[in-house]
């Protein structure tokens, strides 16, 4: 996404994290000053170090659970922060729902401040284990709100209700985007499970399948996900939109896609479920189609295939 955009500046919570970043590297290429909020619990600073020192980027170091302000005005708000797999959900149990909670209701009272445009980005896993498939926005989930992965679904379902009562209460333009399972060059092996496949299969060690492999997943290249966020931004539609690709696989094939494309000889190795373990998952992304003209435009395994020739590069940190 280069064109130019109706927006000339922007707040990205989150902005040092995976996702993130990207997100702040498509707004700059649009002419989008970006103000970049990160306490970097669980972002890293390399994934902006390209960014660093380039016009119209401003790093901000805070959490957005606490109160902040912003170096001046904006008129969009991308409401990125938040952990975003199981082993940081772990670690950060309480600060996970706070910053759907706390930081939701900080970045939207920013947004209203200065009459912003707000988007939140949610997640796919707001439909829990889901019961209907493909999964539409119609769709109200499956899920254990007491459960391993709860802090993070109950985060975002509330996050999900905030910003709709926000928007109808103070009359603010809100979007919500539904993010099915990004992966892409910069990701690091934090638990998530393509960067740890691919981490596994360079080091040469068995590719850790949990459960029977046969659960599945859509994965969304990383730039056509920040691509679908940055069209809701510009829409001005305020219901939740599913961004994802339709092209869904079971780990068990995505494991050997890896082994394929990496020309790795590890073996597989099956273990323990993760608890809840969602065992069917892929988007129905018509909405986004017809209410923002956006489909991913990278298949799976080109995906992958950039993915790993820049984990290969000897600049590559998966520290």
């Amino acid at each position: 996404m280069s064109h130019a955009s109706r927006f000339r500046r922007a707040l990205v919570t989150g902005g040092g994290g995976f996702l993130g970043s990207y997100v702040c590297e498509q707004l700059l290429s649009c002419g989008v000053e970006v103000v970049s909020v990160d306490n970097f619990s669980t972002g890293h600073r390399s994934y902006l170090e390209h960014l660093m020192g380039r016009p119209g980027f401003t790093l901000l170091e805070a959490d957005v659970i606490q109160d902040f302000e912003t170096p001046g005005p904006v008129d969009l708000v991308m409401h990125l922060a938040s952990p975003a797999s199981i082993p940081e959900f772990y670690r950060l149990p309480i600060e996970t729902l706070l910053v759907g909670s706390h930081g939701t209701h900080n970045a939207l009272r920013i947004a209203h401040r200065y009459g912003a445009r707000f988007v939140l980005a949610s997640t796919s896993e707001i439909y829990g284990d889901p019961l209907k498939h493909p999964q539409d926005e119609e769709y109200w989930g499956n899920v254990n709100p007491i459960g391993a992965r709860s802090v993070y679904d109950e985060a975002k379902r509330y996050a999900e209700a905030l910003t709709t009562a926000y928007g109808k209460q103070h009359g603010l333009s809100v979007g919500i985007a539904r993010i099915f399972n990004s992966y892409g060059p910069r990701m690091r092996p934090d638990g998530r499970v393509i960067s740890g496949f691919i981490a596994q299969a360079l080091d040469g060690v068995p590719l850790l399948i949990h459960g029977d492999g046969n659960q599945t997943r859509s994965p969304c290249y990383v730039e056509d996900t920040a691509r679908g966020l940055l069209a809701i931004a510009e829409s001005d539609y305020q219901r939740p939109i599913n961004i994802g690709n339709t092209q869904e696989i079971t780990i068990h094939d995505l494991a050997q896609m890896v082994l394929d494309v990496t020309g790795s000889r590890s073996p597989l190795k099956f273990i323990e479920p993760d608890a809840d373990d969602p065992r069917q998952r892929c988007p129905d992304i018509s909405r986004a189609e017809r209410e923002l003209g956006w489909r991913p435009q990278v298949a799976l395994e080109e995906g992958l295939r950039r993915t790993v020739a820049a984990a290969r590069r000897p600049s590559a940190d998966w520290n």
